[in-house]
């Protein structure tokens, strides 16, 4: 028992050195990155649905001078926004981070502020290109607080809108289905859902019918179901 107890103690220490060790590497690591780094503009392009291309704002950015260009799809009232964030972190002082525009960059009135805030502190530049540079002077946030605060309102009147136009609907539509009109028909769909009994891919299938794999492998769940009920 106390040799186990032992054993124990000893393989904290070793991983705790392990751990100090890993951690010193970093530090070193990052020191060095600082040492070698060459001031670059980042883009950062977002879409909030699967649906929505990225293509127009990465062809933007890219005519607009960015050199590395980072890109997700995620709702704008998500709290979440894991490339986003990653990328703030890899900034360094003299980089400049370029958006298409000011919803691309933050989703309220307060976040503009701090990450504005922030980023001029660390000496990083923001360029959206629809309104120009931003820095952390007087006049900066008093239009930063007005442009974000309409961006916000607009958002929330697309909603508001949408829901009233729903609610009337349900109302006044006895066919009406809430959700996203469905893109292909039941036709294609069970086309496609032949092809993959063949044999088929779900890439082949997305080549020869142009529906995603996404939507294939959905549809494709709901038709077992319906075959096995």
């Amino acid at each position: 028992m106390k040799k186990e107890s032992k054993n124990i103690k000893k393989n904290k220490i070793v991983d705790q050195f392990e751990f100090d060790e890993f951690q010193k590497w970093k530090i070193e690591k990052e020191k060095e990155r600082i040492k070698t780094h060459v001031p670059t503009i980042y883009g950062y392009a977002r879409v909030s649905t699967e649906e929505q291309h990225l293509e127009p704002q990465i062809k933007q950015l890219k005519n607009s001078g960015a050199k590395k260009i980072y890109q997700e799809k995620w709702t704008g009232t998500t709290t979440k926004r894991p490339i986003f964030e990653k990328l703030i972190s890899l900034l360094l002082s003299g980089d400049t981070l370029m958006v298409t525009k000011l919803d691309r960059f933050a989703r309220n009135t307060q976040e503009v502020l701090t990450t504005v805030e922030d980023l001029n502190k660390r000496g990083i530049k923001i360029n959206i290109l629809n309104m120009g540079y931003f820095d952390d002077s007087p006049n900066e946030k008093l239009m930063f607080t007005m442009f974000s605060a309409f961006a916000q309102f607009e958002r929330d009147l697309i909603v508001s809108r949408t829901q009233e136009g729903k609610a009337y609907a349900k109302k006044y539509d006895p066919h009406y289905k809430d959700g996203r009109p469905k893109k292909f028909t039941e036709e294609q769909v069970e086309l496609a859902w032949e092809l993959r009994k063949q044999g088929n891919t779900y890439k082949m299938i997305n080549r020869k019918t142009g529906i995603s794999i996404k939507t294939l492998q959905r549809r494709f769940n709901e038709l077992k179901l319906k075959d096995s009920e």
